[in-house]
């Protein structure tokens, strides 16, 4: 196996420290393999080979004089299509806004770059950010690199394909319905949702937009937990404006022991019905946990119904969605709206409606936001993690329908609208909790799987800690098999 290439970046950093390679040298690497086997993945999409290469040299320089820039000192990495970056393309995969080339960087990527990154190119998604499938008429579709015939997820599918492919050293994905977690389960690696808004969104965006989405965040997606915990270091807290009124400041984990969890575990939801596979994974994190002396609960639950999590999701998901459209879109959609009988309450019409909320109805959701926030904060009050699926199947075929209604997924045995399956994005994501996707390696078609861990708001580093935990006794990272050489 190629053990340069599927290292992590807190790994490639301290070899690049110690002078065992150079970043010039790492940076070449990464490129011989994308020549090689990236025009059948197709996860990188557009790169700055020149202007890497001129700052790997400038980074191998200052290692020689002394100089450290930072925990990510020399580090490859890449970065999702959405984040803008000087001189290159952001397109969100629409190809009307194929010539809009970004005059600066991203906040997050600044702060990268200030750590020591050295960031190459960016990687595929699909459009709009907008599915859980990435392909799009700019860039073409990303395979999956376990099975090139299935997704990697979305909408930063190109993100965790080029992680499991050995194309980067790290990458930053963002996430509004899953984004960042089902990609990483579905290609196996790691994947961390944020706290709402703790890592700063400025210049995660297309032109103009300068105030953060509902439910998006920006994270990280890596080969080590320990990588998850030194992004949420590097890039998180206050942009300017709040600069230096407040600080980022947190909790840090002090459980060490898998006897000192109590945890609870959603294996299944009539709302969204999971495969035995993916449930016989979340059974194997939990079974870890209690031979280790945890404290399990299969019964607890907040005091919300799945109903009214999921509907106040699907509510604020697809209002915040559809601010994204242009106006003609929407103006289609509450056309479309008005036509609806007061009693369709298809997935499809309530769909439509939630994509032209009024402003009254957009309050009405938050307010319900807000309750089964403070639900959670006294749910967290009993456990201090929940673990959960994050997807209710390993990666599923190209589906390019373009008719969402008419696509669907089957789990054991069964099939299911296409957009039943985001209801365990959506559990956490409507209520700002992080939760961090520990790979746990692959089913019996060689597909990974990965299990949601699920903390309170602000205790982002207490579920990658026990992602690291887990990761720990299963090894569940496993590098694409193809693409191992």
């Amino acid at each position: 196996m190629d053990e340069l290439a599927f290292s992590d970046a807190t790994t490639l950093s301290a070899r690049i420290k110690a002078k065992e390679i150079s970043a010039s040298e790492l940076l070449e690497h990464y490129i011989g393999r994308i020549e090689k086997y990236n025009p059948e993945v197709n996860s990188i999409v557009c790169t700055q080979l020149d202007k890497a290469r001129a700052r790997a040299a400038e980074a191998d320089a200052a290692l020689a004089k002394g100089e450290d820039w930072g925990p990510l000192h020399g580090v490859p990495m890449t970065v999702k299509e959405s984040f803008n970056i000087e001189g290159l393309p952001t397109t969100w995969g629409n190809p009307d806004n194929k010539d809009n080339i970004a005059t600066e960087d991203a906040l997050a990527c600044q702060r990268l770059q200030n750590a020591g990154a050295v960031i190459f190119g960016k990687t595929n998604v699909p459009i709009h950010l907008a599915d859980f499938q990435s392909y799009n008429d700019v860039y073409g579709v990303c395979g999956n690199p376990h099975d090139l015939e299935r997704t990697p997820g979305g909408s930063s599918g190109g993100s965790a394909a080029a992680m499991a492919a050995g194309f980067s050293g790290l990458e930053m994905g963002s996430d509004i319905g899953g984004s960042i977690r089902n990609p990483a389960h579905y290609c196996g690696v790691f994947g961390l949702k944020p706290t709402w808004n703790v890592l700063p969104m400025r210049g995660h965006a297309l032109p103009g937009v300068l105030t953060p989405s509902d439910i998006s965040v920006i994270g990280p997606l890596a080969r080590s937990a320990e990588d998850l915990a030194l992004v949420m270091d590097i890039v998180g807290g206050a942009d300017d404006l709040q600069y230096p009124g407040w600080t980022l400041d947190l909790p840090r984990p002090l459980k060490k022991k898998f006897s000192e969890y109590r945890i609870a575990v959603w294996l299944d939801d009539d709302m969204a019905p999971v495969d035995k596979s993916v449930q016989d994974r979340v059974m194997r994190v939990a079974q870890l946990a209690k031979d280790g002396g945890a404290q399990l609960d299969f019964e607890a639950r907040p005091d919300f119904t799945s109903e009214d999590t999921h509907h106040t999701y699907e509510s604020l998901l697809h209002s915040a969605m559809s601010a994204r459209q242009p106006v003609e879109v929407f103006e289609h959609l509450l056309s479309k709206r008005q036509t609806l009988s007061d009693d369709d309450m298809s997935d499809e019409a309530r769909i439509t409606r939630a994509s032209a909320l009024y402003y009254r109805e957009w309050h009405a959701a938050n307010e319900r936001r807000t309750h089964l926030r403070w639900s959670w904060h006294r749910f967290f009050q009993e456990y201090d993690l929940l673990l959960t699926p994050m997807c209710v199947t390993s990666a599923f075929n190209h589906d390019h329908n373009p008719k969402f209604s008419e696509r669907v997924i089957t789990v054991n045995n069964e099939q299911y609208p296409y957009m039943r399956q985001v209801f365990w994005a959506g559990l956490t994501g409507v209520s700002f909790l992080p939760s961090t996707v520990v790979p746990t390696g692959p089913d019996d078609q060689g597909l990974p799987i990965g299990v949601q861990v699920v903390g309170a708001e602000m205790h982002d580093l207490i579920t990658v800690e026990f992602a690291r935990m887990v990761h720990k006794e299963l090894g569940g990272f496993v590098p694409a098999p193809a693409y191992q050489d």
